[in-house]
């Protein structure tokens, strides 16, 4: 007669570590499918309603590639460096679904990194900063970026606040490379 596994015997340890990994896997999908039906709900027809605080939103006459393009290299002309991107289109894609162009540009410096750490620890799970191009239904794209001042406003330290001093910088920066992205 067949024994079922106990706490004590190897079988039952690699039954739970395969329980384990399967539990992370459809973690994994539940939460890629929430992600990718929440990118699917918006309609290109629809005008998209921006955030008015904190947000910096620019509508432009390029085209989505374009506007990827030139915001690289406007990225690489502030000595600044695209360290992730996400693009749900192109996910989508692969599985054969069509969606308005979309891709989220994570952009960076180490420099920056070590003097927000300095300041806080916390703070740092907001890097990379991002820019977020999307496509319009007229065959247009907008760009759009949080303020890095908005983003790291909760850090705080209150009156000598140097990360303030540092987000400020880095607004300029963003601003800075968004109008060398949307400049035509």
């Amino acid at each position: 007669m067949p024994t079922l596994p106990t706490r004590e015997s190897g079988a039952w340890r690699r039954n739970q570590g395969l329980l384990a990994g399967a539990r992370q896997r459809l973690s994994t999908l539940f939460m890629a499918f929430l992600l990718f039906s929440f990118s699917l709900t918006s309609n290109a027809d629809t005008a998209v309603e921006w955030p008015q605080e904190g947000w910096n939103v620019v509508a432009t006459d390029k085209t989505y590639a374009d506007l990827v393009d030139d915001l690289r290299r406007a990225v690489e002309q502030a000595d600044m460096l695209v360290v992730t991107e996400a693009s749900p289109t192109d996910a989508a894609a692969r599985r054969g679904e069509t969606i308005p162009g979309n891709r989220v540009i994570g952009v960076f410096r180490n420099d920056f990194a070590v003097r927000i750490i300095r300041e806080s620890v916390p703070a740092m799970i907001e890097a990379p900063l991002r820019f977020y191009v999307t496509e319009n239904d007229s065959e247009s794209a907008t760009l759009s970026w949080k303020t890095p001042s908005a983003v790291f406003a909760p850090y705080g330290q209150g009156d000598d606040d140097e990360l303030a001093d540092i987000a400020s910088e880095l607004d300029e920066l963003f601003t800075r490379i968004a109008n060398n992205a949307t400049d035509n």
